[in-house]
C-alpha cells in the first residue's frame, strides 16, 4: 500500500482547506493514469470499466458477463500502478463477487500498492425487478457496504459510490471516507448515455446525498460522478450549486471524452494535409 489511510486523507484535507476541488480520475490504461496525475488528480481509480471503456465499449460492459471483475482489477494494477508516483490508487471492488474471500483479496490489494478500495462494479447501477432478484439471492448492495466496512477496518481509503440517500447513510456509517454521489453511466461522447438527469436536477440529487451522509458523520466527504456531469463546465455546475460537495469523480470524462475528441482531431488534421 503505497499510502496508507493518515497519508491519503491528509492529501485530500489538504486540497479542501486549499479551496481547490478533490477530483479523482478513472484509468483504463497507463498513459491515462500518467498524465491524469500529471494535471494534478488527487486520486485514481482502476476498475474493469476503464478496460472496457478504452477498448471503445461502453462502461456498462463491466456489469455484464465479459470477465471476472476483480481478476481484471489485478492484472490492470500492474499496468497502472508502477507509473504512478505520487497519487494514491484505488481498486475498484466487486463486494457481490461469491468466488472472493473478500477479507483475503483485500489484503492482497494492498500487497500490490492499492491504497483504498471503490465498490464497482456495482448492483446499485441496476433496477428493476432483476435488482430486486439481486437482493433476494444474496448479491445485494449490502454486500458492497460490507466490503467497505472491512476495508475501512483494514486502513484502506474507502470511496464508494451511492446512488439514494439511504445508502449514503449506510455507507457512511460503514466508514466511508469519500462518498460519491453517482448519477448514473456519463453522458456525451461516442459511446455516452442518451438518457440521463437535468444538471438541475442532479445537483439536486447530490446535495441530498451530501446531506443523508453528513447526518451519519459530518467528516465524511461527498463528491459528484456520472450522468450529465461530463464536462468541466457541468461539474462546475454542481459544485457551485450544492453545499458541502468538494468534488468531481470523473472516468469517461477524463479519459474517454478528451481521448475520442482528440484522435479524432488529430487523424483529421493529418487527412487534410495537402501535397
Amino acid at each position: 500500500m503505497k499510502f496508507s489511510h493518515e497519508e491519503a486523507m491528509n492529501k485530500l484535507e489538504a486540497t479542501v482547506e486549499a479551496g481547490q476541488p478533490v477530483i479523482g480520475a478513472g484509468a483504463g490504461t497507463g498513459i491515462s493514469a500518467k498524465f491524469a496525475e500529471r494535471g494534478g488528480v488527487d486520486l485514481i481509480i482502476i476498475y474493469n470499466s476503464g478496460r472496457y471503456r478504452m477498448n471503445g465499449r461502453g462502461s456498462l460492459a463491466g456489469l455484464l458477463p465479459y470477465g471476472d471483475a476483480n481478476e481484471i482489477v489485478t492484472e490492470m494494477a500492474r499496468e497502472v500502478i508502477p507509473i504512478v508516483e505520487d497519487t494514491p490508487v484505488l481498486a475498484g471492488v466487486c463486494g457481490t463477487d461469491p468466488f472472493r474471500e473478500m477479507d483475503v483479496f483485500l489484503d492482497e490489494l494492498k500487497r500490490m500498492g492499492f491504497s483504498g478500495v471503490q465498490n464497482f462494479p456495482t448492483v446499485g447501477l441496476i433496477d428493476g425487478t432483476f435488482r430486486q432478484n439481486l437482493e433476494e439471492t444474496e448479491m445485494s448492495y449490502e454486500k458492497e457496504v460490507e466490503m467497505i466496512e472491512l476495508a475501512s477496518e483494514k486502513g484502506m481509503l474507502t470511496c464508494p459510490y451511492v446512488f439514494d440517500e439511504q445508502q449514503a447513510r449506510d455507507m457512511a456509517a460503514a466508514g466511508a471516507d469519500v462518498v460519491v454521489a453517482h448519477m448514473g453511466l456519463t453522458t456525451s461522447g461516442d459511446i455516452g448515455a442518451e438518457t440521463a438527469l437535468g444538471l438541475e436536477e442532479a445537483a439536486e440529487r447530490v446535495q441530498a446525498i451530501h446531506d443523508a451522509a453528513t447526518e451519519v458523520d459530518d467528516e465524511t466527504m461527498v463528491i459528484c460522478h456520472g450522468g450529465p456531469i461530463a464536462w468541466p463546465d457541468d461539474a462546475d455546475y454542481v459544485l457551485n450549486n450544492t453545499e458541502g460537495v468538494v468534488g468531481f469523480f470523473g472516468a469517461s470524462s477524463i479519459e474517454r471524452l478528451p481521448t475520442e475528441q482528440a484522435i479524432e482531431d488529430q487523424a483529421r488534421e493529418f487527412k487534410e494535409i495537402e501535397y
